[in-house]
C-alpha cells in the first residue's frame, strides 16, 4: 500500500516551510540577533551576519512572509524585529535545543562573549541567564510564584507586582506567566507578560543595563541593591561558578 503525500496547506508542509526559514544560516544568525527584543534595520542585520545588504533585504523578506518577522518603517528605514514572542519561544527553543554539551568557545573574544550571555541576556523581551534565573529562584522560594509547569502568581505574587506598579493583566492572548527553560542555566526562568513587565522594570529603574551590541545584559550596583532588597537575593547569586 503506497504513502499518500501530504495534503496542500497541511500541517506537515507548514512545518516543513518553517523549518525551511531557519535551515539558512544567516537567516538563523538575524533571528537569533532579534532575540534582544529590538527593532533591527536591514543594515545593521547585514553587518550582524557579514552579508551585503541586499542579501540581507532577500533574507528579510522571506522571514516576514513567512511570519517570523514583523516590520514598519518610519522614513527611509525599515525596521524588523521578531514577530510576537511566539516567534521568540521558537529560536530560543531552538538555540537552547542546539545549544554545545561539553564543546568549548575557542579564542578569548568567544570566552568573553558567552560568558557574558550566560550571566544574563535578554529571551526577547524578559530576562535569562544567571540573572533571570536567580530572580525567578527567588520568587519562587518567597512564594510569589508557584512551583509549577507555568510559575503562576499566587496571591502575594500578584499582590508584590501591583506594589511595583506592574499590572499583570495581559494584553491579547498571552499568558500571564509562563516558564522559559534557560539554555546556559538548564533551569527554567520566568517569561511571559510578568515576564516582559520584570524585564522593562529593571531596565527602567537602572538596575539592569545592557552590554555591548548583543543581547547580553548586566546587573547594576544599584539592582543588586534593590532586588537584593525586594526578593531576599544574595550578591553571590549574580555570578556564575568557578
Amino acid at each position: 500500500m503506497g504513502t499518500e503525500p501530504a495534503a496542500p496547506g497541511s500541517a506537515a508542509e507548514r512545518v516543513a516551510a518553517l523549518a525551511a526559514l531557519l535551515a539558512d544560516e544567516t537567516r538563523a544568525v538575524i533571528c537569533l540577533a532579534l532575540l534582544d527584543g529590538r527593532a533591527w534595520t536591514a543594515g545593521e542585520l547585514a553587518r550582524r551576519a557579514g552579508v551585503a545588504a541586499s542579501t540581507a533585504t532577500e533574507h528579510l523578506n522571506r522571514l516576514v512572509a513567512g511570519g517570523l518577522l514583523a516590520q514598519e518603517r518610519q522614513g527611509r528605514h525599515r525596521y524588523v524585529r521578531l514577530a510576537d514572542p511566539g516567534a521568540a519561544r521558537l529560536v530560543e527553543g531552538l538555540a537552547a535545543r542546539a545549544a554545545p554539551g561539553g564543546e568549548r568557545p575557542v579564542g578569548l573574544r568567544a570566552v568573553r562573549a558567552g560568558s557574558r550571555l550566560a550571566r544574563g541576556r535578554t529571551c526577547y523581551d524578559h530576562l535569562a541567564g544567571r540573572i533571570g534565573v536567580a530572580v525567578t529562584d527567588a520568587m519562587v522560594g518567597r512564594s510569589l510564584l508557584a512551583p509549577d509547569a507555568d510559575l503562576t502568581p499566587t496571591r502575594a505574587g500578584r499582590t508584590w507586582f501591583a506594589a511595583q506598579g506592574l499590572d499583570l493583566t495581559p494584553p491579547g492572548r498571552r499568558p500571564v506567566t509562563r516558564a522559559c527553560l534557560d539554555w546556559t542555566e538548564r533551569r527554567p526562568h520566568l517569561a511571559g507578560h510578568a515576564g516582559a513587565l520584570l524585564c522593562r522594570h529593571t531596565f527602567d529603574h537602572g538596575w539592569c543595563r545592557r552590554v555591548g551590541t548583543d543581547r547580553a545584559v548586566e546587573i547594576t550596583p544599584e539592582g543588586e541593591e534593590r532586588l537584593g532588597a525586594l526578593l531576599g537575593i544574595e550578591a553571590g547569586a549574580w555570578r556564575l561558578p568557578g
